[in-house]
Order: C-alpha cells, then sequence, then structure tokens
C-alpha cells in the first residue's frame, strides 16, 4: 500500500527541497554583515544548533497543531490558520538554513557536521527575492490547476474530477469508457506545460546555488553518496527484479489478449496503458479478476472474522499495537487514543485518507483514519503504526535528525510488519481458522494479487524521477517532454498511451507529484526496503522455510534488530543504519525474488511459450 503520512515538518521539507510558500519572500538578510565577514568558531556553531532545535520543537510544533486541526475540522477558518502557521515556520526554516551556511567548513564532530549539512540541504530554492517569488507562484499554480483539474467533453454540466474518472478506470471493462477516461484526465495537464518549464529553471538556479549541476543531482545528493552513484544503485536495485517484473507483463498481457483481443490488447509489445485498472498504469491489482491464476480457490476472509467478532475501531488499533508490543516495543502512549482521529465524525467535514502523525517530536503521536471493520484498513493500521513507531523511536534525536534514514526508509517499516501477517499470524489472533495452511493454489492467487500492486509498481516508482533528473539536466528539453515520458515508461513498464500522443501533450503533469515537485524515489526504494527488512527480521527470529511463510510475531530477538533501526533515525548515513538490522550495509532486492518465488516458479512454464517482453 501507499501512503501519505504526515511527517514531521522539518523532515517533509528536506524530502521535498523546496520551500514553497510566499512566507520566503521575506527577509534575506538575516545576518548583518559585519557578523557574516566575523570568521565563525566551532563553540558557535554548537550554540547555533541547540537554538536551532530548541526553536524547531516550537514552531514546529505550532504548525502541525494547526494542520492537525485543519485536517480533522475543515472549515475556511480551520485552513487560514494552518496556512499562516505554516508559513511562519517555513520564512524561520529558510533563513535557519540560509544562516547553518556560516559554520561550513568548521572542525565539528561527524553529528553536528551532519546536522548543518542536512539543513543546508532543506533549502535549494534561489536567494534572488524576485526568483523565488516567481518559483512560490508557479509552484502555487500547478498544483492549484491539478487539484481543480476537471475533463467537460460537453459544456460545465458534463464535468467529470478525478475521482469521477478513477472510478472508470478502476472498474469498468469498456474499452471506449476506458479510453475516455484516461484522455480525459490528460486534458489537465497541457496548459501546465509552460509553467512547469519555468519551474523547473528556477529550482535548477537554487540547485546551482547550492554547488549542484541541477536539481536532479541536488535531488539524488540526499542519499549519502555521490549522486551518480546513487543513479547506478537504483539501475542495480531495479536489474534485480526486472525478470520478475517481466515475467508478470508478459502473464498479465496475455489474459488482456484472452479477454479484449487483438484489437485492443495485442499479445506481444506493450500493453496499452488505460486497460490495466490504474489512471496511471502504477498498479494493476484492479484487474485481478482478469487474471486471477485460480478464480475457485478460496483467500482467507479476515473482514467476515472482523465483522463477526464486532472489532470496534479501537480494537483494530489495539490488535495492531499487540503485534508491535510483542516484538518488545514500548506501548503506545495514553494520550496516543485519546487524541488520534479513529473513526469519521458526524459532525464535520474531515480528511479521512490515513495518516500518521508527529505533533511534537517528543512523543505526541497520532493517526487519523476513518476506519471500518475490514482486511484493508486492517492492514493499514498495521503499516501506519510504523510511522508511529519510527517517530517514538527516534525521537530522542536532535530535531533534524528525526527522519528516515532515508526517505524509503519511513514507508517501508509499515509494510514490512503487514508482511508477517501470515494465516498462521492472523490464526494465532482469531482472525483465521486455526491449523491447515492455504492451498497452493490459494498461495498462488493471493501472490498474484501483491505482485499486481506492489512489482506492478517497482518501474513506475523508478521512472517518475527518472524522467524529472533528465529534465533538470537538460536530458530532455522542454520541447520533448512527452516523448522523453513515454520513452522511459515504454523502457521500464513495457506500457504505451492508447492512441499517439505529441509535445502539445504533457502526459507526466497528469501524475500528482509532478505538479506537486513531490520526489518519488522513496516509493521505489521502500518496496524493495520492505522485503530486505522482512527477510532480515525472520532471520532474526530464527524462522527456516520458504520466505513468503514467515511470520516474525512475537520474535524480541527480530523487535530488538528493528527497534536499533528505528532510534538511530537520520543521526548516520543510511548504510550504516541499515546494517543495523541486516547486517549488511547496501540495499539488495533478492528478498523480493525469494519472497514471490512460488508466482515466479508457477509463471514460468506458463510464459514459456510466449513471446515476453516488449
Amino acid at each position: 500500500m501507499m501512503s501519505f503520512p504526515q511527517r514531521p515538518l522539518l523532515a517533509a521539507l528536506a524530502a521535498a527541497g523546496l520551500l514553497s510558500a510566499c512566507a520566503l519572500l521575506g527577509d534575506r538578510e538575516a545576518q548583518p554583515e559585519s557578523a557574516a565577514a566575523t570568521p565563525a568558531t566551532p563553540a558557535q556553531a554548537q550554540a547555533f544548533l541547540a537554538e536551532y532545535d530548541a526553536q524547531a520543537r516550537e514552531i514546529a510544533r505550532e504548525a502541525a497543531q494547526a494542520a492537525w486541526v485543519q485536517a480533522t475540522y475543515i472549515t475556511p477558518d480551520t485552513q487560514a490558520l494552518a496556512a499562516k502557521a505554516y508559513e511562519r515556520y517555513l520564512a524561520w526554516n529558510s533563513e535557519q538554513a540560509l544562516a547553518a551556511r556560516r559554520y561550513e567548513g568548521l572542525p565539528l564532530d561527524a553529528a553536528s557536521a551532519r546536522q548543518l549539512r542536512l539543513l543546508r540541504l532543506s533549502n535549494g530554492v534561489p536567494t534572488d527575492a524576485e526568483q523565488l517569488r516567481e518559483l512560490t507562484v508557479l509552484g502555487s499554480r500547478l498544483e492549484a490547476a491539478y487539484g481543480s483539474g476537471r475533463y467537460c467533453p460537453d459544456g460545465e454540466d458534463s464535468c467529470r474530477d478525478l475521482g469521477d474518472l478513477e472510478e472508470v478506470i478502476d472498474h469498468s471493462r469498456d474499452p471506449d469508457a476506458l479510453r475516455e477516461a484516461w484522455l480525459g484526465w490528460r486534458t489537465v495537464s497541457p496548459p501546465m506545460r509552460e509553467d512547469y518549464g519555468r519551474f523547473v529553471e528556477l529550482q535548477n538556479v537554487g540547485a546551482r546555488e547550492l554547488g549542484f549541476a541541477d536539481a536532479g543531482e541536488y535531488w539524488r545528493a540526499r542519499y549519502d553518496m555521490p549522486a551518480d552513484a546513487f543513479a547506478d544503485e537504483v539501475e542495480r536495485l531495479w536489474a534485480q527484479v526486472e525478470p520478475l517484473y517481466e515475467a508478470l507483463h508478459c502473464e498479465v498481457r496475455a489474459q488482456l489478449n484472452e479477454h479484449y483481443g487483438d484489437a485492443v490488447a495485442p499479445a506481444t509489445g506493450p500493453i496499452p496503458a488505460h486497460l490495466l485498472g490504474n489512471m496511471w498504469s502504477q498498479q494493476w491489482s484492479n484487474i485481478y479478476p482478469l487474471v486471477a491464476p485460480y478464480p475457485q480457490a478460496q483467500a482467507p476472509d479476515v473482514t467476515s472474522a472482523l465483522v463477526a467478532q464486532d472489532y470496534s475501531a479501537e480494537q483494530m488499533v489495539r490488535q495492531a499495537e499487540g503485534f508491535y508490543t510483542d516484538l518488545g516495543m514500548r506501548a503506545l502512549p495514553e494520550s496516543f487514543y485519546r487524541k488520534s482521529m479513529l473513526v469519521k465524525p458526524r459532525d464535520r467535514d474531515v480528511v479521512c485518507h490515513a495518516s500518521a502523525w508527529d505533533i511534537d517530536f517528543a512523543g505526541d503521536v497520532r493517526i487519523k483514519m476513518c476506519i471500518k471493520p475490514d482486511a484493508d484498513n486492517l492492514s493499514t493500521i498495521y503499516h501506519e503504526l510504523g510511522h508511529i513507531y519510527y517517530d517514538l523511536a527516534y525521537n530522542k534525536q536532535p530535531v533534524i535528525f528525526q527522519s528516515g534514514a532515508h526517505d524509503g526508509f519511513h514507508e517501508a517499516i509499515g509494510d514490512t510488519m503487514v508482511l508477517s501477517m501470515t494465516p498462521d499470524y492472523l490464526a494465532s489472533v482469531g482472525l483465521m481458522p486455526a491449523g491447515g495452511r492455504p492451498t497452493e493454489q490459494a498461495v498462488i492467487n493471493t501472490q498474484m494479487q501483491m505482485a499486481l500492486d506492489k512489482i506492478a509498481f517497482l518501474p513506475f516508482g523508478l521512472l517518475v524521477d527518472k524522467w524529472r533528473w533528465k529534465v533538470f539536466s537538460g536530458e530532455i528539453d522542454a520541447q520533448s517532454y512527452n516523448q522523453g515520458w513515454w520513452d522511459l515508461r515504454q523502457t521500464y513498464q513495457g506500457i504505451a498511451p492508447p492512441v499517439p500522443r505529441s509535445e502539445l501533450h504533457f502526459d507526466a503533469g497528469a501524475k500528482y507529484h509532478i505538479p506537486g515537485n513531490t520526489p518519488y524515489m522513496r516509493y521505489f526504494l521502500a518496496h524493495i526496503l520492505q522485503f530486505q527488512f522482512y527477510a532480515a527480521m525472520c532471520d532474526a527470529a530464527g524462522y527456516e522455510g520458504p520466505l513468503h511463510q514467515c511470520s516474525f510475531a512475537g520474535s524480541e530477538e527480530a523487535g530488538a534488530k528493528m527497534w536499533a533501526l528505528l532510534e538511530a533515525g537520520q543521526s548516520r548515513p543510511w548504510p550504516e543504519t541499515l546494517a543495523l538490522l541486516t547486517g549488511s550495509p547496501q540495499m539488495d532486492a533478492a528478498a523480493v525474488i525469494r519472497y514471490f518465488q512460488p508466482l515466479l516458479d508457477w509463471l514460468e512454464p506458463r510464459n514459456r511459450a510466449r513471446q515476453c517482453g516488449w
């Protein structure tokens, strides 16, 4: 699953690499020239970091509290108050990032030097006031254009928004309706194209002021390794999982061809993008009924068990909490249950999208969900508590270190725990009948469902930022945005648009993370890391057997290894943190292949006579 939790504000800004509020147009000369000219000392750097940490806790808490109220009590007033608090935070952080430059190059201990580096990397925007003003205006305009996008084929009375169009893509099997919905959403992005080109230019200005060749290099530099080495690293990880993706692609293409026929879904070449059950073809689980290996095989019915046992929202959360405490982690603070929003209120509008919140960097943690008693919600709770326990584990660190070791870690933790929710585990907590393992057919069905989400996502998770890196560097120029986008989608995903596209279009802009300027590589990395974490915890628990059958539930040995990773936060380079759990400083996708070996073994003979690839 993919969620977008409310991470601590400092970490969120560092991840985005762009402080985009108009408040940044304020005082750019926080230090008098005389102060800036006076050589700084290590003692002054230490004092600066201590003051920064104290102020950050207060001002970020104020912004987080305002954002929480906005999300759980939506009114024009709460939106205005949240925006004002966020502006104050952004303006302050911009000043601090600029001030931190005074202490570069001083002989400092490793932790202090790392704090200054991370603070510096949180502010990759132009220093020129007019350029910054233009950047913030463009950023707001791009995000607004996406958020207000509608497809109106026959005037205002016919308008459909993204939710309406996704409903068609997700569930329809009518190829004409699918094509119209797919094309309809892509009418909202061409007007963004000119603004986006200028937005790229201005981001490059900010990155170059920090000493980077372009904004893509600046984004990659936040991974504790040379930017080019990181690019090579993600290609290495992709090469490990590409054979599994190609086997899945081959089976799905064959089943779509059987269902739709050659005229709609050719038996060879790329798969038409509108047929995969997702507006961006990034996850394919909605077409599972078309590709189910054994339609008659029964899957575990956790939802029925939750309903039959009358599970409340709080009981579901406490069930998930018990999973973590059985690993040796501490109980959630009492305030968690008192302050979280677990059910949808009857008296007001709220944002129901599940998210995890760290309000004060010191233990005020919460989740926001509109919980229903079903299997998907239960898994989501286990996932969100992964964020919460990460927040609790590292809250003794300085604020600047209160984030994942890199941005893929935070998303991977909860999904690691979800992988451990095996039939044996679910039986142990009374949510499945005890005794007996699923049949081989049921296992293949379950693995296919998971692969349509987790494996199908991998190339898309990789290519979104690869496209941006090429745009930032100029390898894909403003006259070839669409060609560059579809070249990457065909190369990595093996998909193609349902109709020819041209440079009159801007199909990359139809994905929120492009106009929203949100880095995407974190999701690719999280999909690799969750399996690597899971395998390491299974090893720590002493498990021997097929990886997909492992549950490390109740293993304090596994929990202790995970806790060591969690409490380190971002205080050290991520390879060192990774080694605390896995014993290796290198990300490795081998566990992905191990986990899906039953599905691979099933796909291999089926694909033998087919022309796989594209």
